[in-house]
C-alpha cells in the first residue's frame, strides 16, 4: 500500500505540474524510448547480477510491494522464542532442548511462534549456535567471534539485491541519455520536415532524458531503499539471537538475556521491558502447559 501510495503520489505530482505548466501529455507518450530506457536497463540487470539474485530481486521487490515487513511483534517472538529455549536449557540442561533444534518444524515450543518459523535462515542460525552449545562450546568470546563473522557475511548477503536494484537505478539516467541521442539522430535525419513536426520528434527525444531521470528518482531508486530497510530489519533478527545467545554464555540468567536481545533493535521498533516480560511469560507458561500434558 505504501510503495502503491508513493508511486501515485510521484507520478500524479510530475505529469499533474507538467500538466498545470500547459504542458502537452501527448508528448511524453513515447513507447519506443520507453523499450529502450527499460528494456536496456532490464537487459543490464540480467548480465550483471546472478540468477540467485534474480529471483531474490523478484522475491524482495513483491513482499515490497505488498508492505510486508517485520513488526515489532515479530521481534517479541524472536526474543520469546530465545528465551524459552534458554530457560529450558538454563533448568534442565542442553540435551532437554536438542529435539527442538534438531526438528524445529515439530517442535511445540517453535511452533507457538510461527512467524519466527517463517524466516528459516533465522531459525538455522539459532539452531546452529544452539547445537554447539549442546556439543560442548560454551565460550563466550569464540562464540561471538563466529557469530559476528557469520553475521558480516549475512549483512553481505543480504545487502546483494538492495546493490543490484540501486545499481539498476543509477543506470536509468544514462539510458535515458542513450535514448534521448538516438532521437536526436532520427530528428536531424528529418531536419528537412516542417518546424512542427521536426519540434515534436526533439520534444520526443528529450522525453528519454525526463524518463530515466523519474524511473531513477522516482520509481527504482526509492524500491531499493525500501529494499534495503527491509532486508536490514531481517539481520536484527539475527542479532537479537546473537546477544541474547552472548549473554547466556557469559551466565546471564534467560530473563537477563531477553533484555540484551531487546537492547540491541532500534527505537522505533524495540518492545518495552514490559512487554518482553509478558511475552516471555506468556512462553513460560505454555512450555508449562506443555510438560503436564506429557507428563
Amino acid at each position: 500500500m505504501r510503495l502503491l501510495f508513493g508511486l501515485i503520489a510521484v507520478f500524479a505530482s510530475v505529469l499533474g505540474g507538467f500538466a498545470a505548466m500547459g504542458g502537452r501529455m501527448a508528448v511524453l507518450w513515447q513507447p519506443v524510448e520507453i523499450v529502450i530506457i527499460i528494456g536496456a536497463g532490464i537487459g543490464g540487470f540480467v548480465i550483471a547480477n546472478s540468477p540467485t539474485v534474480l529471483r531474490e530481486s523478484l522475491r524482495t521487490v513483491g513482499a515490497v510491494a505488498r508492505g510486508r515487513r517485520t513488526t515489532k511483534n515479530d521481534y517479541l517472538d524472536v526474543i520469546a522464542l530465545v528465551y524459552g529455549l534458554l530457560r529450558v536449557a538454563k533448568s534442565k540442561g542442553m540435551s532437554q532442548i536438542e529435539g527442538d533444534i534438531d526438528r524445529p518444524s515439530d517442535s511445540p515450543l517453535f511452533t507457538q511462534f510461527p512467524n519466527v518459523l517463517r524466516h528459516e535462515r533465522c531459525i538455522t542460525f539459532l539452531c546452529d549456535y544452539l547445537r554447539l552449545v549442546a556439543l560442548g562450546q560454551d565460550n563466550p568470546h569464540d562464540m561471538e567471534s563466529l557469530m559476528a563473522e557469520e553475521l558480516d557475511t549475512l549483512s553481505r548477503e543480504l545487502n546483494q539485491v538492495p546493490k543490484a536494484l540501486q545499481n539498476f537505478a543509477d543506470a536509468l539516467p544514462a539510458l535515458g541519455i542513450v535514448a534521448a541521442v538516438l532521437g536526436v539522430i532520427n530528428a536531424m535525419g528529418a531536419i528537412s520536415e516542417a518546424p512542427e513536426v521536426l519540434g515534436h520528434m526533439i520534444g520526443g527525444a528529450l522525453t528519454g532524458t525526463f524518463l530515466g531521470v523519474l524511473l531513477s528518482y522516482g520509481m527504482v531508486g526509492p524500491i531499493a531503499s525500501a529494499t534495503r530497510q527491509r532486508r536490514e530489519s531481517e539481520l536484527n533478527m539475527f542479532l537479537c539471537i546473537k546477544a541474547a545467545l552472548c549473554a547466556y554464555l557469559r551466565g546471564s540468567p534467560p530473563q537477563v538475556c531477553a533484555e540484551f536481545a531487546r537492547k540491541v533493535l532500534y527505537t522505533d521498533i524495540q518492545p518495552s521491558l514490559a512487554e518482553v516480560e509478558v511475552a516471555t511469560t506468556l512462553s513460560s507458561q505454555a512450555k508449562g502447559r506443555e510438560g503436564r500434558q506429557a507428563a
